[in-house]
Parts: C-alpha cells; structure tokens; sequence
C-alpha cells in the first residue's frame, strides 16, 4: 500500500511541477491574454447589462493575474532556493542534505523534517544539561 501511495505521490508532483511550469510560462500568459480579447469582443459581451459586463472583465482581470502571480512566485523560490543554496555550500559544517531541497519529493522533505526536530531537541537537552551543571 505504501508503496502505491509513493508513486501516487510521485506522479501527482511531477504533474504538479509541469503545472507550475506552463502557467508561470510567458507564452501560456500571451495565450491568456487572446483569450480574454476574444472573449471580451465577442458579440454577446456588447448585449448584455452592464453589471453582467463588468462581472466578465473582472473574471478576465483574475484569469490573467493568475499567471502573473505564478510567474513572480516561480521567479522569487528559484531565487530564495539559490540564496539558500550558497550559504548551505559556503559553510562547511553545514549539512548538504539541503541543498536542492526543492527538487526532493514530499516524503523526503518530512524525513528531513523529523531528523532537524530531532536535532533540535538534542540541542535542548544538552543546553538544560549544561544549564543544570552550572546551578
């Protein structure tokens, strides 16, 4: 069963990542933008009331900042991955398990979580140990 649900999960972030992809993509968002044209220039746009018509252009409006908004978040996570990237590789006893981590999959992202928690309580206990030690 678990290892169904593996490549269940595997799949759904590989299409989950060529989504991102396409709708981050400048063609996909000139695209959009011809839809809308043709959607706001058609005969039946003109017919109906206004509130219908105002109500069709901010449906448009959100369409196109939907690939906006994807695209400036594509933009910044590549950036931030690669901030983080640098400072991971330039200290040595940094671990490199983190490097890339955006590419690594979900399970492996929350096994990584559970070894720093871990390590964080180690840090806890020896901190309250040598704490004790001093009183």
């Amino acid at each position: 069963m678990k290892i169904a649900y593996r490549n269940i999960e595997r799949k759904f972030e590989k299409i989950t990542s060529t989504g991102i992809a396409v709708l981050g993509n400048s063609i996909t968002f000139s695209v959009a933008i011809c839809l809308v044209i043709f959607w706001l220039s058609n005969k039946r746009f003109y017919t109906q009331n206004i509130h219908t018509s105002i109500g069709d252009v901010i449906l448009g409006i959100t369409f196109l900042s939907l690939f906006i908004i994807q695209k400036s978040f594509n933009r910044f996570s590549a950036s931030l991955y690669l901030k983080v990237n640098e400072l991971v590789s330039s200290h040595e006893a940094a671990s490199n398990a983190v490097i890339n981590l955006e590419e690594k999959t979900e399970l492996e992202i929350t096994e990584l979580s559970k070894e720093y928690t871990e390590l964080v309580e180690e840090v806890k206990e020896e901190k309250e140990a040598i704490q004790s030690l001093r009183e």
